[in-house]
């Protein structure tokens, strides 16, 4: 199928009169999770990140660490897979002129991946949609968040922003990331699989006007709470025109979401002075409210987690599949009436799979589970209201004393992240550093970030804060972070341990609270590479576990969970 995919889209490149077509992971809203998927469609590569370059003879598959040996294994028979790092000054397109739609690519992506060798032919259509009509429309309305449950009301977030623009003297900021625009108005969508995002997008101005550039029927709800009028909603056909009509002044645009399509659309009429929305910043540091519901959705996730882990390890006898014990989780999930749905596609691989950071088992491709290797599973909810992601490592027999080794090793960077001084280790560099120095000392690693930025009952994966090699973002109070450091054995087994936390002030010292309450499996742990800050550590993150599950658990796994105290 794939094979005939392509050569319908290489049919279409003489009468364009490009070399190539190049297609991203993303919609033309730029999310990481979407119903939108061209990229599967033509290549059959499922992960989240990731560009096919397709050419009249060869078609390449651009992926990066997390992802190489999936890609190989679902794409590999169609595509050369090479790492992301590889388009930077790639001479493998040298002279060549390649075709892009430009509602789904930045001008940041643009420069930085394919100009400096090629020639760029902006193809006002996607190709893949006009093979292939996958895509139907999803009409479910957008709704309002309460106040008591964010914390401020969508006026007082708009004075704050307003205010911003005035001091940058600039008249207008142009949101095209919908987590953006669905913090500023306190609103919530169904158009993604696993984040309540509403795929709009928003013009405001420096007098505090705003203007939503969505389809009308999707606003019915807010135009009945009056939250906005019609006068207010903008047809995204009619966006361009619009841009054209509006008093002539200065721009903000989102160098990460803002298409080139509409970079191009503003620059017609207007002048952009800055490209970097002010709004991941402030989204980015959760208020009490926030805190407080991510602290519930974590207790009532955490019950589920712990059933689970309690069933697979202890309570289940039979021999079960990756997607039977994924999908067992999500029962225990569905048990809480607050839950939704999960805020990501979960990963749960046996043995060798767990090797592959962004496994995914399906009814037609999954392992049954062996007793004999490790177990690793991440997953996540969306809840009423919080977002979770955890992973847990598990093993089901005594495991080697080289696995107990390296999976200590995991924790005790996991723990030296949590336990960091944010005064001394103030952004995510930094504290990656410190995760990986346990790690690299016994010549190990990971091919990926220690931790991401959550948002609250939004994206899972939400910055600008995380820890990984490169993120200076300052750390404040209300940031939530992912702490997952890992080891990858390919073709053997991988372990990661992840939980969620949350950046807390107390007497103005800052320092890292742990959201995640799920017991971290002690038959895994080699206690004597522990030192005693460490065990102390163990010890109070399971007893906080117990202390705030237990009424929810019946006798066995009270029991069950005790024992890791």
């Amino acid at each position: 199928m794939i094979i005939e995919r392509l050569r319908k889209l290489k049919k279409k490149f003489s009468s364009l009169g490009i070399d190539g077509y190049v297609i991203p992971k993303n919609d033309e809203f730029f999310s990481e999770y979407s119903t939108i998927d061209r990229l599967k469609t033509i290549s059959n590569f499922s992960g989240s990140a990731g560009y096919a370059v397709i050419l009249k003879n060869k078609n390449y598959l651009f992926v990066d660490g997390r992802y190489t040996i999936q890609a190989e294994l679902e794409s590999g028979s169609n595509f050369v897979i090479k790492n992301l790092n590889e388009i930077l000054n790639c001479k493998l397109f040298k002279n060549i002129t390649l075709g892009i739609d430009p509602k789904i690519f930045t001008n940041n992506e643009i420069n930085k991946f394919f100009l400096k060798f090629n020639k760029i032919k902006i193809i006002k259509l996607n190709l893949v949609d006009e093979i292939y009509n996958l895509y139907p429309k999803n009409t479910k309305l957008f709704y309002s968040l309460k106040e008591k449950i964010v914390g401020e009301s969508h006026l007082k977030k708009i004075d704050r922003v307003s205010y911003i623009l005035k001091k940058e003297r600039v008249n207008y900021l142009f949101l095209s990331a919908p987590e953006n625009v669905a913090w500023l108005l306190n609103i919530r969508g169904h158009d993604n699989p696993t984040s309540p995002i509403p795929n709009c997008r928003l013009l405001l101005t420096k007098n505090k006007k705003f203007f939503i550039i969505c389809e009308k029927k999707k606003l019915a709800r807010l135009i009945k709470e009056k939250k906005i009028t019609n006068s207010q909603i903008i047809d995204p056909k009619k966006l361009i025109n619009f841009f054209s009509k509006i008093k002539r002044g200065k721009f903000i645009i989102d160098n990460k979401t803002c298409s080139i399509f509409y970079r191009n659309s503003i620059t017609d009429n207007h002048k952009i002075v800055k490209r970097n929305d002010p709004i991941y910043l402030l989204k980015s540091i959760k208020n009490k409210n926030e805190i407080d519901n991510m602290v519930d959705a974590h207790i009532k996730d955490g019950v589920a987690l712990t059933k689970f882990l309690h069933w697979i390890k202890i309570l289940n006898k039979k021999k079960i599949t990756e997607v039977y014990a994924q999908n067992k989780l999500e029962k225990f999930r569905k048990r809480n009436k607050k839950y939704l749905y999960p805020s990501f596609n979960t990963i749960a691989g046996s043995g060798a799979n767990g090797a592959i950071i962004h496994y995914r088992a399906t009814k037609k491709n999954t392992t049954t589970i062996s007793k004999k290797d490790l177990f690793l599973c991440d997953s996540g909810g969306q809840y009423n209201y919080g977002t979770t992601d955890v992973t847990r490592t598990i093993c089901f027999t005594k495991p080697s004393i080289s696995i107990k080794n390296v999976f200590t090793k995991v924790l005790k960077s996991h723990i030296a992240v949590v336990t960091s001084n944010l005064k001394t280790h103030y952004n995510g560099k930094l504290i990656d550093k410190r995760a990986r120095a346990n790690l690299k000392k016994n010549g190990l690693d990971y091919n990926h970030g220690t931790g991401h930025g959550v948002g609250f009952f939004s994206n899972v994966h939400e910055g600008p804060q995380a820890i990984s090699k490169f993120n200076t973002i300052k750390l404040q109070e209300g940031m939530i972070l992912s702490n997952e450091p890992g080891y990858y054995k390919k073709g053997k087994f991988g372990i990661r341990l992840e939980n969620l936390l949350y950046v807390k002030k107390n007497k103005k010292k800052l320092s890292f609270v742990n959201l995640t309450l799920a017991p971290i499996d002690k038959d895994l742990v080699n206690f004597e590479l522990l030192n005693k800050k460490e065990k102390n550590y163990l010890f109070n993150y399971h007893l906080n576990i117990y202390f705030n599950l237990s009424k929810y658990l019946d006798k066995k796994e009270r029991r069950w969970l005790a024992s890791f105290i």
